[in-house]
């Protein structure tokens, strides 16, 4: 009999021979793309956010180890790239005392107060996401022009002023909401059927659909920029950071669940590249849904859980009350993970057991 023990510990289960800090630290490069455009977007103000949001990560967690009188933790840059993804979640002008208190609570609630990296059940950045926009609705629903349109970074309230209102005559022509999301909501909200024809028709054109991409939109600081995104995301499937099964899992079952809207209802719901370059789904395929500690661990298990956030992502945008759902998804599907996992067991080492 062989003498090798087998060792269980809480996740990231990782096969390959590499550390958490370099996995971690594959991520945080993947997102450099998406930082380098929310910085020439949103300037100065994409540094604060970020530099913020790091350092109260950081001190937070360090200060808890203290406290507990354990060894830090901060050197797994597992904070960083928490306060990275939530400063990614936020508007821009979202102030800094606010940057802090969603930081402190990702950290000490969304994480070590479950005992740390690995006993988290969900995803910190989100959990801190949604603790901001329970206390600061305002805040978390004002946007900001980004600069490359209007070097001021002017704000566009919740209502949704519109941009090309206020600048007309600068080439906006694509360029018409606070968030690329908000019109297509109004349209959904549209009292009659002409009301939401011309709210897609004055909207939706192929500058629209660019301008997402590249990321001349309002929006949360890392996702105004889809092709930023993409490359990030491209970047970590190349490095084997992540699989393919959850990013396809998500932004297929968002497509499909699009498009059958579309298809029955063209006048009211945008077409589905629309949606899947539009507010956070990208981020959240290729950044949030894959987190290794809040996933489920068999492959069957994860494309359940990817097919989960992408149906309820588009479930809250097109039925319910708010115009994007990626951290309800996240956090609803995190919620699931161990039920998934039960359901999904693999077969174990020597085969499956014979009843008794």
């Amino acid at each position: 009999m062989s003498k090798d023990k087998l060792f269980v510990s809480p996740g990231p289960h990782i096969s390959k021979p590499i550390s958490t800090r370099m996995v971690m630290l594959d991520v945080i490069i993947a997102l450099l793309p998406a930082l380098l455009a929310a910085a020439y977007f949103f300037r100065l103000r994409a540094v604060i956010v970020v530099a913020t949001c790091v350092i109260s990560c950081v001190v937070t967690e360090w200060l808890i180890c203290k406290i507990r009188k354990q060894p830090s933790s901060i050197g797994d840059l597992s904070a960083v790239l928490t306060a990275i993804i939530l400063a990614f979640s936020v508007p821009p002008m979202l102030p800094v005392a606010f940057l802090i208190i969603g930081s402190v609570f990702s950290i000490a609630i969304g994480k070590m107060v479950f005992g740390g990296l690995g006993n988290n059940p969900f995803n910190p950045a989100m959990l801190g996401r949604a603790f901001l926009t329970a206390c600061f609705g305002m805040a978390m629903t004002t946007w900001t022009v980004p600069a490359n349109i209007n070097p001021e970074l002017p704000q566009i309230g919740p209502k949704g002023a519109t941009v090309a209102e206020k600048y007309q005559g600068q080439g906006l022509e694509g360029i018409t909401e606070a968030t690329p999301l908000a019109w297509t909501k109004n349209a959904i909200k549209a009292k009659t059927l002409a009301q939401a024809e011309t709210i897609i028709k004055e909207n939706f054109n192929n500058s629209q659909l660019k301008a997402v991409l590249i990321g001349y939109t309002g929006g949360c600081l890392g996702e105004t920029s889809s092709l930023a995104l993409i490359l990030g995301g491209i970047y970590m499937l190349l490095r084997r950071t992540i699989t393919w099964v959850i990013p396809v899992s998500v932004l297929a079952s968002a497509f499909i669940f699009a498009e059958i809207f579309h298809f029955f209802k063209p006048e009211v719901y945008v077409n589905p590249l629309f949606q899947m370059f539009s507010g956070g789904l990208l981020i959240c395929a290729f950044f949030i849904a894959t987190d290794p500690v809040t996933n489920p661990m068999t492959t069957k298990a994860q494309a359940l859980f990817g097919i989960g956030v992408g149906v309820l992502i588009m479930l809250i945008r097109t039925v319910g009350a708010y115009p994007e759902g990626v951290m309800y998804a996240v956090l609803v599907m995190n919620a699931f993970t161990p039920l998934l996992d039960r359901l999904c067991k693999k077969t174990p080492i020597g085969g499956v057991p014979n009843a008794a």
